[in-house]
């Protein structure tokens, strides 16, 4: 094969642009930081540095929506406790009118105050987070889920309850619902209710009403009918009188798995009626109370009806304040495994943005001790090249 100087040059030429291209990946590798920018520096790195990525990337998106739902959940908690407080002070006010003692305007005037919860309790109701949706309406985040009536409010939202993924695998509820919140309330006891038949002429009052004996109230329906000043009877719900019994002021009577406590002395024709409990909204526990106090404040003869309504008030407003406490239950659990869950990931993280470091981070000691390497050898490559173009036969004939 014939050495001829063009291809010396070729040579030459091709070694020097090999030199620079290697002395630019360093300089490119020293002002970056990284150890390669492209796959084809280093493929199996860049390979597992991009499924690395792939997994923190995808670990940060599930973080931002557990902070998502955090915020959502505190908010709701917030919510929560101030209804809490709003149902307490409820309480005490029937339990105040309940008392014996009030007059027709004290009772006036607890009225207005509960008016004023119930006000209270629909902007709570209504409470909107920091992007403007209603976090009691469901999926419906636009729509305002509470409106007050004549007999308590009516709910505009759904039932739907939506979810986030906060981890492969792992969702968490990021609110609740307000028909679960403030419609689904069990009344009475949560079991049965008792309630004096709105025709009674007698002093007979409701007190306390328990389930009886190991099998528990049956669920049936059934009336307790006084036949006389000390004699009663239990119908069903055919009207068929399925028991008889002698009464006395303060006792408890038990039919069916129901122990229901009376006081007072229930008139000849009085009667009183059990049921399974259902279900009633919040509203309408108030307003009935509210109801009830107007209507004992312009009768003082409605006294025994006025105590058997805020018996009946106070035991759904029971219902109310347990209803509730379990939901803030479950939201403070939900809370609790996001923060695990975020703890988790911050780790899961810092771990991943670590081996991402190891693999892609520059060895500057390394790579400017390489840099200057390339530095001289490009320089002694480059006057090699001069000194070789200027050698010919003709500088050696004199």
């Amino acid at each position: 094969m014939r050495i001829t100087q063009s291809l010396n040059q070729t040579q030459f030429i091709t070694a020097l642009d090999s030199l620079e291209s290697g002395l630019s990946q360093t300089q490119n590798q020293v002002s970056s930081g990284l150890a390669f920018t492209t796959p084809s520096q280093d493929p199996i790195a860049a390979g597992t540095v991009s499924n690395y990525d792939q997994v923190l990337a995808q670990s940060k998106q599930y973080t931002a929506n557990g902070n998502s739902a955090q915020t959502g959940l505190q908010t709701e908690d917030t919510a929560l406790t101030q209804l809490q407080n709003q149902l307490q002070t409820l309480r005490s006010l029937a339990l105040e009118a309940n008392s014996g003692t009030q007059t027709g305007e004290d009772l006036s005037a607890i009225a207005a105050q509960a008016t004023q919860i119930q006000n209270s309790l629909l902007t709570i109701a209504n409470t909107q987070d920091g992007n403007g949706q209603y976090i009691f309406s469901g999926f419906a985040t636009q729509t305002q889920p509470f409106s007050l009536t004549a007999t308590g409010a009516t709910y505009a939202g759904d039932q739907g309850q939506q979810f986030v993924q906060i981890a492969a695998g792992q969702t968490v509820a990021a609110g609740d619902n307000g028909d679960v919140v403030f419609n689904q309330i069990k009344t009475g006891n949560g079991v049965f209710t008792a309630a004096a038949n709105a025709g009674n002429t007698g002093t007979g009052v409701i007190g306390a009403t328990t389930v009886s004996g190991a099998a528990g109230y049956t669920g049936g329906t059934f009336s307790i009918n006084f036949t006389a000043a000390n004699t009663y009877n239990v119908e069903n719900a055919a009207s068929v009188v399925v028991g008889t019994g002698t009464y006395t002021p303060g006792q408890t009577i038990t039919y069916g798995g129901a122990q229901i406590a009376l006081s007072g002395q229930p008139a000849v024709g009085d009667s009183f009626d059990v049921a399974a409990s259902g279900n009633q909204n919040l509203f309408a526990t108030v307003q009935n109370l509210v109801t009830a106090l107007q209507a004992g404040a312009n009768s003082s003869s409605a006294k025994p009806a006025l105590n058997n309504s805020i018996a009946t008030a106070l035991n759904n407003i029971d219902q109310a304040i347990s209803q509730t406490s379990t939901v803030q239950a479950n939201v403070g659990g939900r809370l609790n495994t996001i923060t695990t869950q975020q703890s988790q990931a911050t780790s899961q993280q810092a771990q991943l943005q670590q081996s991402i470091s190891s693999l892609q981070s520059l060895d500057y000691a390394s790579a400017i001790t390489s840099l200057d390497s390339q530095n001289t050898t490009l320089s002694a490559a480059m006057q090699a090249y001069t000194l070789t173009q200027g050698l010919t036969l003709f500088k050696y004939i004199q």
